[in-house]
């Protein structure tokens, strides 16, 4: 009996000293705590996420060294070796914030300085995903920014009196011909890419580097990310469809993919909708990523995404609604790029890559088909040089490449049209970086750019300068000259039409205290070679068009006074004035507000283990043409204002799962975003209007996320 009670002792001692008891807090370099940080015992099935205070505590059977890995979104992985004998362990971990070398206006977090993206503002994935009303998408999110237009009929980026096409999206370095999914007429549309794909977003509202050419407006910069740490499968089950994501990965490379398929009918069955529909939009889509390092510095990036898109409806007459054509469309689009980088020594670096773009767009109004087909391809190659502590200098070269070609039927020829054109575009640019003092930057440089089509070349110079007279505010100059292609419909009649042009003058002040930013910002624009004409026939499309925009715009970010809170308020006010297209006069344009506010507010609830978010915005009415009036007084009525409060809320039961929840416009307020009138006159000798209101009052979305990994307290929190 004491030999077994000895035995019995000896077991227990064994089963004690093979378990080893890590406990430890972790904090951001601030010092504050960082509840639901990933902490994770690597190649083990060991591990637990941080509480509200930040503290940790797990126990491990594995022994000898072992590495300990903690993550946390928006922050650099933190990984430290431990000798595992049975002892308890206690460590304090310190999170690096992870800002991706933005070196401009910086909102969301951090200084700003002169530089390479100046008047940028950066959001991460999670602000992205958890932003009330944006429903993940990446333009819905930064259009609670201050400098853009609430354009609720297109969904897309309208940034400072430009229009929608006037933003340029870059990932990783490398132009997207059109990254935004196709929509109906007057429904909005969503961005192609998914915010879990990239490591933050960064938004220039203009005065951006040279490195970036044609973009007249503005410029979307989106980062992807690099090597994963973790193998992860994460699965959706949604209201309109189901999504299935893997990661993958290995010693010095993973690999990340998700397809989604979505299906608005079931949506569309609840909620009456302003759209006659005939097949409700589907969708697939996905997206992949390759990340692997090679050799000591080098390191190699892919990227790419597919998307198939189907609708039909019914577009009624406004004189006679019983009078319908059928509008059929299909959306083929394809997009990939792969980057390299490496460095050549302590002082040189070298980076370059290719992407290319395939869209292809089947329509038929009332069986008369309309097809498009647009490729393009984009490579560059960009040298940075630090010279000294004081100057670094960044070069480089590019060529652009669109192919682009359309048909469709007339019928009053009976004949079939065809529009094609091929342009290849070359450019070259230089900057260099001047630290003066710590406490003023220069940064000047200039772009050279020829259009092989239309024989024409461009000098654009770009300047931007800091100044910090103490250790938190800061002044920001910038100006620049900014050129862009003119879009397909006028460059397939008019092949030797010019660039269009824009020039950028800015002034910043901005302060940033621990978790809290105020900027102030007021900018002047002045456009020039705009297209022009007077009626769609190539021998009156000109570039003699012109305009300008000027407004004052205010941002305050907030996530340190309310604990568990983050919120941010933008208002920007905008004068702007056009002669352009078939204007008879300078007007305002028709997508411009004078006023535009947001109010973004997150809660994250320990106790409920819930995440709430509201936003509400506001735009003041915007114009619109009413051919019932005489042409002294174009674009002179104004709509409504529009208003939009929207929520969100995410529920864990369980570390690995999520119950999400969102409603746009909440109180369904009936916002109208223009009117459009007959072509021919009614009995009474007038135009008869008809409002474009939004698709339907509120658009509902429910989803159950599941995760499936070695660490049980991984989420789908940061990608919703």
């Amino acid at each position: 009996m004491k030999l077994l009670t000895l035995c019995l002792l000896l077991l227990v001692n064994l089963i004690a000293i093979s378990q080893t008891k890590i406990s430890g807090i972790v904090k951001d370099e601030r010092g504050e705590p960082i509840p639901g940080a990933n902490i994770l015992m690597k190649d083990s099935y060991d591990g637990t996420s941080s509480g509200a205070n930040g503290t940790f505590t797990f126990v491990t059977e594995e022994t000898g060294v072992q590495t300990l890995i903690v993550t946390f979104v928006g922050y650099k992985p933190y990984s430290q070796s431990l000798e595992l004998s049975g002892k308890e362990i206690e460590i304090k971990i310190s999170l690096k914030e992870e800002i991706n070398q933005l070196d401009g206006v910086v909102i969301s977090a951090g200084s700003f300085t002169a530089g390479d993206e100046n008047r940028r503002t950066i959001l991460k994935a999670i602000d992205i995903a958890t932003t009330a009303g944006a429903t993940a998408d990446i333009a819905g999110a930064l259009n609670t920014l201050p400098g853009t237009q609430k354009v609720g009929e297109t969904g897309r980026l309208f940034v400072r009196g430009g229009d929608g096409s006037e933003t340029r999206t870059f990932i990783d370095g490398m132009s997207v011909l059109d990254a935004y999914g196709p929509s109906a007429p007057n429904t909005p549309s969503r961005g192609r890419f998914l915010p879990f794909m990239f490591m933050g977003t960064s938004f220039s509202t203009g005065g951006y580097s040279a490195e970036y050419g044609q973009a007249l407006s503005s410029a979307l910069v989106l980062n992807s990310k690099d090597i994963a740490e973790m193998n992860q499968t994460d699965i959706g089950i949604l209201s309109v469809g189901a999504d299935v994501a893997h990661t993958q990965v290995w010693d010095r490379a993973s690999v990340s993919g998700k397809v989604q398929y979505t299906n608005i009918r079931p949506y569309f069955g609840l909620i009456n909708q302003e759209i006659d529909w005939k097949t409700p939009p589907i969708s697939l889509e996905g997206s992949g990523a390759y990340r692997q390092k090679i050799g000591k510095d080098g390191f190699f990036k892919f990227f790419g995404n597919f998307n198939q898109s189907s609708f039909s409806l019914f577009n009624h007459d406004i004189l006679d609604p019983t009078i319908k054509k059928q509008l059929d469309q299909t959306n083929t689009y394809r997009y990939g790029n792969g980057t390299y980088q490496q460095s050549l020594t302590a002082k040189w670096s070298v980076q370059g890559g290719l992407s290319y773009s395939y869209i292809k767009n089947d329509s038929k109004i009332d069986g008369s088909p309309i097809n498009e087909i647009e490729k393009g391809i984009h490579a560059k190659v960009v040298v940075e040089h630090s010279v000294s502590d004081q100057l670094e200098v960044r070069a480089g070269t590019e060529l652009y490449s669109r192919d682009y070609e359309a048909t469709r039927y007339n019928s009053f020829s009976d004949n079939v049209e065809s529009f094609s054109f091929s342009e290849p575009i070359s450019a070259t640019f230089i900057e260099g970086e001047y630290y003066a003092s710590n406490h003023f930057v220069v940064k000047a440089g200039g772009r050279l750019e020829t259009n092989g089509l239309n024989d024409y070349t461009s000098v654009d110079p770009r300047l931007s300068l800091a100044y910090k007279p103490g250790k938190q505010g800061q002044f920001s100059f910038a100006y620049g000259t900014f050129r862009q292609s003119a879009q397909n419909q006028y460059l397939r009649l008019a092949n030797q039409i010019n660039p269009e042009k824009a020039e950028h003058v800015i002034l910043n002040y901005q302060i940033v205290t621990n978790r809290k930013t105020f900027r102030v910002e007021t900018y002047y624009k002045r456009y020039d070679q705009l297209i022009k004409f007077q009626n769609i026939n190539p021998s009156f499309i000109t570039n003699t068009g012109s305009g300008y925009a000027r407004g004052v715009e205010l941002f305050w970010r907030d996530s340190e006074t309310i604990k568990n809170v983050d919120y941010w308020i933008s208002y920007s006010y905008l004068d702007t004035e056009r002669d352009y297209l078939n204007f008879p006069t300078a007007a305002i344009p028709s997508f411009a507000s004078a006023h535009n506010f947001s109010f973004v507010y997150k809660h994250f609830i320990t106790s409920l283990k819930a995440q709430l978010g509201f936003t509400y915005s506001y735009a003041s009415g915007r114009t619109y043409y009413n051919p019932n009036k005489p042409s002294d007084e174009f674009n002179s009525d104004k709509t409504p204002s529009y208003q939009d409060l929207s929520a969100n809320v995410a529920y864990l039961p369980k570390n690995n799962l999520i119950i999400y929840l969102s409603c746009t416009n909440l109180l369904g307020h009936d916002n109208i975003f223009g009117y459009r009138y007959s072509t021919t006159q009614n009995n009474q000798g007038e135009y008869v209007s008809k409002a474009t209101h939004q698709a339907a009052p509120r658009f509902l979305f429910l989803g159950v996320f599941i995760t499936i990994s070695k660490n049980k307290s991984v989420n789908q929190l940061p990608n919703l």
